[in-house]
This record gives structure tokens, C-alpha cells and sequence, in this order.
């Protein structure tokens, strides 16, 4: 999010000169700077015992590729606790083990994805609303199933190569 007039006001913001950081918008009312802002959100490649990793359809985000399981932080929540949320409100698994990958800038959402390998005992799925399908798949196979380049292919390319 880009601030054009001050959340706290409702003035029109000016740019200022902040120490290293150039032109800042600023409220020259309530004489605070407001940085841009992002959605911070984690994104999960749940793997299981057997080296398979569970991809989703979602439609409402690709009818063409498979995706893995993502979600938006919510305030007082920690990273690792959104994941574990995430895994288990999407696709029904319990995470035993998690690690930190990687974070990953979308520029295209305005977002800062987090992503973690999150590692479940291998168990039947109990799909949320927001999800279509998944399925357990080799992860020889999974690359093949994202998009190339994607954050989800660059964070399974990862996972794998781990």
C-alpha cells in the first residue's frame, strides 16, 4: 500500500528528506512519516515421510497449475504459527516439523511471503472451501506440476534440492 493522504488525518502527504532512506510521504499535520506498506503472508511446501509434497488447486489463483499451501498472517500471529494454521484450515495436516526457506518478494500483491518446509506425518487430507483438489505427489514429479518461476516452483526447487 502506497499512502497518498495520512491514515491518522486524512491530510494530503508531502515527501520528506528521512535520514538515508530519500523521500518519504509525510503528514506535515501529525509531522509522522508512513513508509509503504506490505502484506506479510507464508507460503508452505507440506512434505511427508514418504517424499512426497501435497500441491493444491485453488481456481480462484490458477485453473492451469497447482499451487502450495498460502495464507496471510494475522496480527498477533507469528509466522510459524500461521503456517501451522494455514496447513491444517486448507488441507487438514498437522505439521511436526517446520524450517524457514526463504522470503520472497511479490511485488505484483504488494506481499512478503515467507516460506517454510513443513513436514506432516502422511495422512488423509480434509480440504478446506478454498481449496478444489490435492494430492501427494513424488518430488520428481512436483516441479513439472507449478509454474516455472513461480514462488511456489522456486520454493519446492528448494525444498528438493535440500
Amino acid at each position: 500500500m502506497r499512502f497518498k493522504y495520512c491514515p491518522h488525518c486524512g491530510n494530503k502527504l508531502t515527501k520528506k528528506e528521512i535520514g538515508d532512506e530519500g523521500l518519504i510521504p509525510f503528514c506535515e499535520k501529525c509531522n509522522v512519516p508512513l513508509w509503504d506498506m506490505f502484506t506479510t503472508s507464508i507460503i508452505a511446501a507440506v512434505v511427508n515421510e514418504e517424499n512426497e509434497i501435497a500441491l493444491l488447486r485453488q481456481n480462484y489463483v490458477s485453473t492451469s497449475s497447482y499451487v502450495c499451501v498460502a495464507g496471510i498472517m494475522k496480527i498477533g500471529e507469528s509466522a510459524e504459527d500461521t503456517v501451522v494454521r494455514e496447513v491444517k484450515e486448507e488441507i487438514g495436516q498437522d505439521v511436526i516439523e517446520l524450517n524457514f526457506i526463504q522470503s520472497y518478494p511479490y511485488e505484483k500483491k504488494e506481499m512478503l511471503m515467507l516460506g517454510y518446509k513443513a513436514v506432516v506425518k502422511k495422512s488423509d487430507f480434509i480440504i478446506s472451501k478454498e481449496v478444489d483438489s490435492v494430492k501427494w505427489v513424488k518430488y520428481e514429479d512436483a516441479l513439472s506440476l507449478l509454474r516455472e518461476g513461480s514462488i511456489a516452483w522456486q520454493l519446492v526447487k528448494s525444498v528438493i534440492e535440500t
